[in-house]
């Protein structure tokens, strides 16, 4: 947390970063074509997409606090509650997955898997979004790449894997 625990154990990864810029992406990635590009018209259908996200259940989550490594050196023999802001009893989440629902026509049935955390093994922010085989496929399951991805950070990148 780079010294930040103590403010960061008040919030965790849910309110420090989910709740905030992953939903924000998702709504925006989701959302229907708004009716002009005036901020008020992509914030309505922003909206509308996140009234339309089903209640998560434990079993759509998964959380954990991030621990040291013993054969590491350095930050990464250090878990969070090895920094001295943080209470070491805390069971603060520093990774959440959460696998949301968006009850509309054109979403049912597609999962949208939200993922974050601190101190992984890389530091980045994408977007994937991984198309299924479809009946009538025009090009007759001879793609391979099937997975969109929008790279945010670091570097901007645009393309499919």
């Amino acid at each position: 947390t780079g010294g930040r625990g103590g403010y960061f154990d008040e919030f965790g990864i849910i309110r420090d970063v989910m709740q905030n810029h992953l939903l924000q992406i998702l709504s925006l990635v989701a959302m229907e074509k708004p009716v002009t590009c005036h901020p008020d018209d992509i914030r309505d259908e922003k909206v509308k997409v996140l009234k339309s996200i089903s209640a998560l259940s434990l079993d759509d989550m998964v959380l954990g606090q991030y621990v040291g490594n013993p054969a590491g050196t350095g930050e990464a023999a250090k878990g969070y509650l090895d920094d001295p802001t943080v209470d070491s009893n805390s069971t603060t989440p520093t990774y959440a997955l959460g696998v949301l629902k968006i009850n509309n026509e054109r979403w049912q049935g597609v999962p949208f898997i939200l993922r974050c955390g601190k101190a992984l093994n890389e530091r980045k922010a994408e977007v994937r979004i991984q198309y299924q085989d479809i009946p009538g496929d025009i090009f007759e399951g001879n793609t391979k790449r099937n997975e969109l991805v929008i790279r945010v950070q670091p570097g901007e990148a645009l393309y499919f894997k």
